[in-house]
């Protein structure tokens, strides 16, 4: 296995400065809170989720049980992202992996619900899901070779957990 030290140190870097100008820019003076969590016109509840190298970043933790619409932004800056979302009792670093570091959807422990495919970086978009109350992760399953190796989003740290009351 090699290792292109320029391409890690790249991505170390925009793992660290994109989350850091995203706290920067919220931090504006005259800047005004907006709802995480919103009604949704069609009935339920609205939850904004930002997708980006690499983390995924709900703007609420938990919501109402019922359905839930996630309107999902790749913030990238490189790479596309999606939406994966699993019923589970299991820490969202502790989902059954397969060999290529991505997590098994049909894995013990794990109840895949339903996913937002795969979209470009700058993109939105949503989906909706009828979320019973219990415990949920949130991931990109994303598997791609990058400078020869593969690349699993999952494993770079891709996941959330995600509460339905």
């Amino acid at each position: 296995m090699s290792f292109d030290s320029e391409a890690i140190r790249r991505r170390g870097l925009i793992a660290v400065v994109v989350p850091l100008l995203a706290v920067i820019a919220g931090c504006g003076a005259g800047a005004t809170a907006s709802p995480s969590v919103s009604a949704d016109p069609g009935g339920g509840t609205a939850v904004d989720v930002t997708l980006q190298e690499w983390a995924v970043v709900p703007a609420q933790a938990s919501v109402p049980a019922g359905t839930v619409t996630f309107a999902v932004t790749n913030d990238g800056p490189v790479d596309p992202h999606e939406l994966v979302v699993f019923k589970t009792d299991l820490g969202h670093r502790a989902l059954p992996t397969r060999e290529d570091g991505g997590v098994d959807e049909e894995g013990e422990g794990v109840e895949l619900i339903g996913e937002i495919e795969e979209f470009e970086p700058g993109a939105t978009e949503s989906g909706s899901f009828e979320l019973a109350a219990g415990n949920y992760v949130l991931i990109c399953n994303l598997v791609e070779e990058e400078d020869g190796e593969l690349e699993s989003h999952y494993k770079l740290g891709m996941s959330t957990e995600f509460t339905v009351e």
